[in-house]
């Protein structure tokens, strides 16, 4: 049968369905990860108050903070990886490539191995995070200062604008995304840049307590800025300035660290 082109209004009910389907499709997968780092986040805080001095013996499993960690990976950078997502579904419609749960794959791949030295961090921090001692807030500060400054560097610019120009990142690293390996593959190389926008991110977010729900909401809210909105440059350029500004405190006045936690 011969190929008829489509019509002008089916090509906007397309880019409609685009436009509008996919983050629809990713919200409640993002809407569930919040839920389950909303959960976590209560039920450390159950456990902080049932006693002081946790111990390293009733510290939460590799497994069960790896699950915590992807939900929360889930929650914070699926809103950010909106415009890639929409792109690999343009394609779906267009030729034949793996299943968008490969490319998805991939990328969380790259987020769950990050988080098995996050985990030997994050219980290394437990016990003198619960006793309150003054080097654990001035590590906090030191990781506020490694933020500012990565913020500012030329490497996170150039991984920012790989996140921030989907097209560009396709057309270089999307050959073969027809098989789940090269779909996967490519997925992990998106999460690799995204590794090195945020990366520094996470580690403030490790010293300051993993499940720490507001600085988890603002973090997501900066990702997404300055991956996704107009001068997102810019406002990492901002972000760097006052993360230095809040290590700088930190490291002078450890005590302060109870008034942004």
């Amino acid at each position: 049968m011969a190929f008829q082109a489509k019509s002008p209004e089916l090509r906007a009910v397309d880019r409609s369905v685009m436009h509008y389907g996919v983050p629809a499709a990713l919200f409640p997968v993002a809407a569930l990860g919040w839920w389950w780092s909303f959960r976590m986040a209560a039920d450390m805080r159950a456990d902080g108050m049932s006693g002081m001095a946790m111990s390293t013996e009733s510290a939460m499993s590799m497994a069960g903070f790896l699950v915590a960690w992807l939900a929360m990976m889930i929650a914070m950078m699926l809103p950010a990886m909106t415009p890639v997502v929409k792109l690999y579904a343009m394609a779906s419609k267009q030729r034949r490539v793996a299943p968008l749960s490969t490319f998805v794959g991939g990328y969380l791949v790259v987020w769950m191995v990050l988080g098995i030295p996050a985990y030997f961090a994050w219980r290394s921090l437990q016990v003198p995070m619960a006793d309150g001692a003054d080097w654990v807030a001035r590590l906090a500060g030191g990781s506020f200062v490694a933020a500012g400054i990565w913020q500012l560097t030329p490497l996170k610019d150039v991984c920012l604008r790989h996140c921030r120009s989907p097209i560009s990142f396709f057309l270089r690293y999307g050959g073969r995304i027809e098989r789940p390996l090269g779909a996967s593959r490519m997925g992990a190389t998106h999460g690799l840049f995204c590794v090195g926008c945020c990366w520094a991110m996470f580690v403030v977010l490790v010293t300051i307590g993993t499940m720490n729900i507001g600085w988890m909401l603002a973090l997501t809210a900066l990702i997404v800025t300055e991956k996704t909105f107009r001068h997102g440059e810019r406002v990492a350029m901002i972000a760097g300035v006052v993360f230095l500004l809040l290590g700088a405190v930190l490291l002078a006045s450890p005590g302060a660290i109870n008034s942004i936690t």
